[in-house]
């Protein structure tokens, strides 16, 4: 048997015993609740963060949004002027499409007319206030749309750059670009299928858009136009029939913004 002292020791060891456990379980609970506490604040960091995005988000989009339904109220029924058009070019009867054509058209050479490069300016010209349009180029290889001035030289070569009175931006070779001289390379979503473009002439800004998902491509900005500007237009020549599609000035409708 046991002697007294012997029964107390093993109760002592025993109590050390259960003592221990308690304090192991103790600390793993801690452990464990530290540990959730740190994937919580992870989580709730994580939560913030979208919501941040997603409001910031909403915010560009409804400022698009915004931007858009005041671009559509300055609208204007912009048409090409056949006393402008490159003897190659051909107009539609109602001035709203031009492609370049095989043969000559037999046309005055007026001091209006572009005698070699294949442009054509729109007819109605603007010297003050805001304005909008949109062009289709769908199926197109090469074209250049944009702005110009009044007194550019329409005669021979052109070199057309802000400083001779030109703010475009054009396709070539697959590549779409600003003709900002030097010119700007544009890094797009997508291959546009109509462009749009928008003038403040007192603000001295002409902005490019991808018109079917509402994406800016380009705006000079702190242009001083000091004259009459109008909408340019250049179609570019059939290439073999490989750019025989037309531009076409295209009725605005309003797209989904992604």
């Amino acid at each position: 048997m046991f002697s007294s002292g012997c029964c107390k020791l093993a109760v002592v060891l025993v109590c050390v015993l259960l003592l221990a456990v308690t304090i192991a379980l103790r600390i793993t609970t801690l452990n464990f609740s530290r540990a959730e506490k740190a994937q919580l604040e992870e989580r709730n960091a994580n939560l913030t963060h979208d919501k941040s995005q997603l409001e910031a988000e909403l915010s560009a989009m409804t400022g698009e949004r915004d931007e858009l339904q005041r671009r559509l109220s300055e609208l204007v029924n912009v048409t090409l002027d056949p006393d402008t058009a490159n003897p190659y070019l051909i107009l539609s009867a109602d001035g709203k499409e031009v492609k370049g054509g095989d043969t000559r058209q037999n046309v005055p050479d007026t001091p209006k007319r572009f005698n070699k490069v294949v442009s054509v300016l729109g007819k109605e010209g603007f010297s003050s206030g805001k304005f909008y349009y949109e062009v289709q180029v769908k199926g197109k290889t090469k074209w250049t749309l944009g702005v110009a001035k009044e007194s550019i030289d329409r005669k021979g070569s052109i070199t057309v750059i802000p400083k001779y009175g030109y703010w475009l931006i054009w396709l070539r070779d697959g590549t779409y670009a600003a003709l900002a001289g030097p010119s700007v390379p544009l890094s797009l979503k997508g291959k546009p299928q109509r462009v749009g473009v928008f003038v403040d002439y007192d603000a001295g800004l002409v902005s490019f858009y991808d018109a079917d998902c509402w994406h800016h491509m380009y705006s000079f900005t702190g242009v001083s136009f000091a004259e009459k500007i109008y909408p340019y237009f250049y179609p570019g020549v059939n290439e073999g029939g490989s750019n025989s599609a037309p531009l076409i000035i295209s009725p605005v409708y309003i797209c989904p913004i992604k």
